[in-house]
């Protein structure tokens, strides 16, 4: 027998059930296998055993992502209460442009709605699972819970059909507003699985899955969502909205994306961000 068939015999005989279990959960989560490889073999796992251990340990099935119907390649797509039209669609990274998902009095009412609870806004703080202020993000900002008004509700559902994605598995909608000079540097939305913090995060919903900008208003000048490693530039228009997904919580996935300064105006956008499984 070869070293490598003992050391799958080892792993097979080894490799309980909870170790299966661990092993295929902290694959939901998004941590890769050469983290795990990582932990064991510093827990005092022989390294060939562990690698055998991965193999035997059932490989967690792609993810369903979010996704628009566009197999007909159709113009508009019907969300219910009104049609919302397909202006751009790319396959790599999943990038696609909509048009008039919301009406401009829905996008004035929305602003009115989230103007009063503005305040800096924060990022996910992935070393803790809490939050912070984070220089690259200068902008005000609010979150709307689930279904909190009629219109959040109604845009929720639309959304939701938009996407073919459970409304129970949306974080809440968050409003925000970028001043003169204000920017989101380039960035990542799903959660880094290296960081110690993911993991009691992913804990509400799994990873995000998904992300849905949807364009408030337009600045006189500047701040287009980029995405740099295409590249790419969405130049905000009110109702219209971008959205993008990323099937796993990795760099190859080419969804880096950032809100370039705003040079003259102001520029609102609503944020949707999609989770893998319902988020409470």
């Amino acid at each position: 027998m070869t070293s490598s068939s003992t050391a799958q015999g080892q792993a097979a005989a080894s490799a309980s059930p909870q170790l299966r279990q661990w092993i295929t959960e902290q694959r939901r989560l998004g941590v890769l296998d050469a983290t795990l490889l990582t932990a064991m073999t510093a827990a005092g796992w022989n390294e060939s055993v562990a690698r055998a251990a991965l193999q035997v340990a059932p490989v967690r099935a792609a993810a369903a992502l979010p996704e628009p119907d566009l197999a007909d390649e159709p113009g508009t797509i019907d969300v219910g209460d009104r049609q919302v039209r397909v202006l751009m669609s790319m396959t790599a990274p999943r990038v696609v442009l909509f048009g008039q998902i919301l009406s401009d009095a829905e996008c004035e009412a929305l602003i009115a709605a989230a103007r009063p609870r503005l305040s800096r806004s924060l990022t996910v703080e992935t070393a803790s699972g809490g939050e912070e202020i984070n220089a690259d993000r200068t902008s005000d900002g609010m979150f709307f819970q689930r279904g909190e008004l009629p219109l959040v509700q109604q845009l929720e559902e639309r959304i939701a059909r938009l996407l073919n994605w459970p409304i129970e598995n949306g974080e809440g909608l968050q409003v925000l507003r970028y001043g003169r000079g204000a920017e989101y540097k380039p960035h990542h939305d799903y959660f880094d699985p290296t960081e110690p913090g993911t993991a009691s995060i992913v804990r509400r919903g799994g990873q995000r899955v998904g992300t849905l900008i949807i364009y408030l208003n337009e600045p006189m000048q500047g701040g287009a969502t980029i995405f740099p490693e295409v590249p790419l530039q969405v130049v905000p228009q009110r109702g219209h909205a971008v959205f993008f997904s990323y099937d796993r919580p990795d760099v190859t996935t080419r969804t880096l994306h950032g809100g370039a300064p705003v040079i003259l105006g102001e520029k609102w956008i609503a944020t949707k961000w999609l989770r893998q499984g319902r988020f409470d």
